[in-house]
């Protein structure tokens, strides 16, 4: 009897045990009838990587309780979500659970609701589950059917986190803004919030007490805020913040922030002290990093320098200035601002009669746009635009901006800011008399330039001449200065890396060794090994690649012209001049050069998984690349290209665009290379022609082929055509004996058959998305239709690629390509004296035909 009833006991306790178990935890999930309880046994919710934790916290000092999400598996847990901010429990008697009704409820010790998620009831209210997620988002869901009825990235606190989505509504006006805590140690809504203001285009915003802005971004014109001139830089902004197109039923958009490394830890804050940061995770370092700071300077102060006023960190007199043609309210009070000096002759007509010509308007470069008070754009025409805003007397300034259009300020033009590099340019308009006043000084300030400068090549002039008689006379033979002439006279140390300031001439042009550094001849040759066969990357037309390691452990690769090379010189001149300006994350960037002797070589960042085909092409490796990742690489691709087209301070048409010409990083990250063939275009140049057709077979449009003309719809092309072979994993060109004629052509078919999925590579068809996939062989067919005028630019494609709910335009049918194999001698004839290169990468042969 006795050991029955120990027995008994046992089993009680132990049944006891089980449930206090499963009622107060179930690893990253709570369930009705489970708590989530405070106290010495507090054990908090875990996500399933253990990235973030839910549970009860006191922030520094204090005794407060407090229900929260931290970072769990790192050192520096900071928090970055609050429940009951408002509403503290003052010990530790607090408890989370689901309620009857089905809501996520927090309660004290005298069981007092002190917070609860929502008040959504249904018929299912016993199947709903809390889960936290890696995100840091802590979702209430229907178990049958995964319905989220509640999530804590729509209710946020102070802190913005990747994946998070922010309404974005004109009609409502709701910004989803981000409150600041009181104080370091006090969670309670603070003085200053962050959100999207939605008027016009959207922008950042950081308002202080009473609403007042503190700090705003600039407006967003689809691939960067406007107002933060080194975005296009920083690889974090540019390849994270996305604007949700079209908006959804509510009229809403929504922006969101994807980290092109989903390993790196990070987030954007609003401090209390009414600065934002974003803050990023250092391993190494084991705690947090601020990577960026607003307001970071003085300028970037809201209205610093008041209406009409630029704020400029590098003023002569001082940081504020006025617009040309406008004087200062008050002296030495900046805050009323400047007014105009001369009135517009629509004012002059109204008050004094008459007289004076048509207003004209001054361009000022590199500025962050004035804010919108009563927002008016469109997608008018620059010229449009300018006429638009003479007709309107209220109209001060216009101004037109690429994914944005015409726009157009109707009022006080206020928060002007002037950024060394970047920005946008903004016509100011002023009375004609300020721009006649402005162009005489220009007038006598050319002619005493080009005075000066007339007597400057002159002396140039005389020794060149001098020290080319001096050379000639030296060694007996004239010397070719067509090519590169390079003084290394004031550079003897040729053991180290860089062989020091070096003068190097390209036909005239000058390369600026201070942003292309020198390398020397034997620093390159350890490096490599002496050009060990181990160390060969490859062979182009240009010459071999070679892989190197320098002295302090950096890896590079170095291309070597070849000396029998049939192309190349002219390339790698132009390699030269043109990818030393270019700086962005998905083009790869030149290191420098080696000039000594006969040797010509670039050096460039190592690649360690070599191009794009080396993975696509290979049926052994087709499978390690899968869905996700070639649409990353896709929109990587689109990304270089649009900041080739637009973004870049050269406008670039690459013309050699394929898949081998795609490298990739150690994170798999693709970098457009090979920048030989590349072409700079005016800003206001659309089209050009060329004696000199240069590309690869499978990849050039229609128009350049046939042609010679060129234009960034010459890119887009050769982008669709890339776009295929990467989803299908075949080459354009590997069809051309079956009845399609070409990747293009069997794409078409499959196309208008409603079949397209069956493109998709079948290595991966199983696991890809769906949706995804027939959306890029849709945007693809758009970029290789025969007309140039009817293919997107690359600002539309990026658009297209990442909308989920655009509707794309019906594609027109290909026809140059499919019918290529048989019409080579026709369609590629040019004038006896135009030339057809073809790139040394694909086809070895240089052909000149006659038509």
């Amino acid at each position: 009897m006795t050991n029955f009833r120990k027995t008994t006991l046992s089993i009680s306790l132990f049944s006891f045990f089980l449930f206090l178990c499963k009622s107060s935890i179930a690893a990253d999930t709570i369930k009705i009838g489970e708590f989530l309880r405070d106290g010495s046994n507090h054990k908090p919710l875990v996500s399933p990587r253990k990235t973030f934790e839910l549970g009860f916290f006191s922030p520094g000092v204090s005794t407060l309780r407090y229900l929260g999400i931290w970072y769990g598996n790192i050192e520096d847990k900071a928090v970055v979500w609050v429940a009951n901010r408002a509403n503290p429990i003052s010990d530790k008697s607090g408890v989370l659970t689901i309620s009857n009704a089905g809501n996520l409820v927090l309660l004290n010790g005298q069981n007092i609701t002190i917070w609860s998620s929502s008040n959504i009831e249904s018929t299912n209210n016993n199947n709903r589950i809390g889960a936290i997620h890696d995100t840091g988002n802590f979702k209430l869901t229907e178990a049958n059917t995964d319905r989220v009825i509640w999530e804590s990235f729509n209710h946020p606190t102070d802190t913005f986190l990747p994946q998070m989505r922010v309404r974005v509504n004109p009609q409502t006006g709701d910004n989803h803004a981000f409150v600041s805590w009181k104080s370091e140690t006090d969670p309670s809504p603070g003085n200053y919030t962050l959100g999207i203001d939605p008027s016009g285009a959207p922008e950042i915003v950081l308002w202080g007490r009473n609403k007042t802005r503190k700090w705003r971004s600039g407006q967003w014109n689809s691939a960067v805020f406007t107002g933060i001139p080194n975005m296009s830089l920083l690889t974090n902004y540019l390849y994270g913040f996305k604007l949700s197109s079209p908006p959804d039923e509510t009229g809403s958009v929504y922006f969101t922030y994807v980290p092109s490394d989903p390993n790196v830890l990070l987030r954007f804050k609003v401090l209390y002290n009414g600065t934002e940061e974003e803050l990023r995770w250092n391993e190494t370092l084991k705690r947090w990093t601020k990577f960026q700071s607003e307001p970071d300077s003085e300028c970037d102060k809201y209205n610093r320098c008041g209406k009409f006023g630029i704020c400029d960190m590098k003023g002569a007199n001082g940081i504020c200035s006025c617009v040309k043609g406008y004087e200062q309210v008050s002296v030495g009070n900046w805050s009323r601002g400047c007014r105009r000096r001369t009135l517009l002759k629509c004012e002059r007509n109204v008050s004094v009669g008459g007289g004076g010509g048509e207003d004209e308007f001054l361009t000022l470069k590199s500025v962050k746009l004035p804010d919108f008070e009563t927002p008016e754009h469109s997608l008018a025409d620059p010229e449009d635009c300018k006429r638009r805003c003479l007709r309107n007397c209220s109209c001060s300034a216009f101004t037109f901006v690429g994914g944005i259009g015409c726009m157009i300020w109707n009022q006080d033009l206020v928060d002007i800011q002037q950024f060394e590099a970047g920005g946008s340019s903004l016509h100011i308009r002023l009375a004609d008399s300020e721009i006649r006043e402005k162009k005489k000084s220009k007038i006598v300030v050319i002619v005493v330039v080009v005075v000066l400068a007339g007597v400057v090549l002159l002396g140039i002039f005389s020794l060149l001449l001098w020290r080319f008689k001096r050379k000639k006379d030296v060694s007996g033979k004239d010397t070719d200065t067509s090519v590169v002439v390079v003084d290394m006279s004031k550079s003897k140390d040729t053991t180290t890396a860089f062989s020091g300031s070096v003068d190097i001439m390209i036909e005239g042009k000058a390369v600026n060794t201070s942003e292309l550094p020198v390398f020397s001849l034997s620093a390159i040759v350890k490096a490599t090994n002496d050009f060990c066969r181990e160390n060969e990357l490859g062979r182009g037309g240009f010459g071999p690649v070679y892989k190197g390691v320098l002295e302090d452990g950096q890896e590079i690769a170095v291309k070597r012209l070849s000396g029998k090379s049939g192309q190349g010189v002219d390339e790698f001149k132009n390699e030269i001049i043109l990818i030393a300006k270019l700086q962005h994350r998905n083009l790869v960037r030149l290191l420098g050069c080696c000039f000594e002797g006969e040797e010509k070589m670039l050096v460039y960042e190592y690649m360690p998984n070599k191009s794009l085909d080396f993975f696509i092409f290979d049926e052994t490796k087709q499978a390690l690349v899968d869905w996700k990742l070639r649409f990353a690489i896709i929109e990587g691709i689109a990304r270089g290209l649009l900041y080739l087209h637009r973004d870049s301070r050269l406008r670039i048409i690459h013309r050699d665009l394929k898949v081998s010409n795609v490298l990739l990083d150690a994170e798999m990250n693709p970098k457009i290379s090979d920048f030989g063939m590349a072409r700079i275009f005016g800003g206001n140049q659309n089209e050009a022609n060329t004696v000199r057709v240069v590309g690869t077979y499978g990849y050039m449009s229609p128009e350049y082929a046939m042609e010679g003309l060129f234009s960034v719809k010459s890119d887009v092309y050769s982008f669709g055509v890339l776009l295929l072979e990467i989803i299908s994993g075949k080459r354009n060109t590997s069809l051309r004996s079956s009845e399609h004629g070409s990747l293009i052509g069997y794409a078409w078919y499959l196309y208008t058959q409603g079949r397209s999925e069956e493109l998709v590579d079948p290595k991966i068809r199983a696991t890809c998305n769906k949706r995804e996939a027939l959306r890029c062989i849709h945007v693809a067919m758009l970029c290789v239709q025969d007309s140039a005028a009817e293919r997107p630019n690359m600002a539309a494609v990026l658009l297209m690629l990442e909308s989920d709910t655009a509707t794309l335009p019906v594609a027109r049918q290909p026809t140059f390509t499919s019918n290529r194999r048989n019409s080579i001698d026709v369609n590629f004839a040019l004038d006896s004296s135009q030339q057809y290169i073809v790139s040394s990468n694909e086809i070895t042969s240089t052909v000149v035909l006659g038509r």
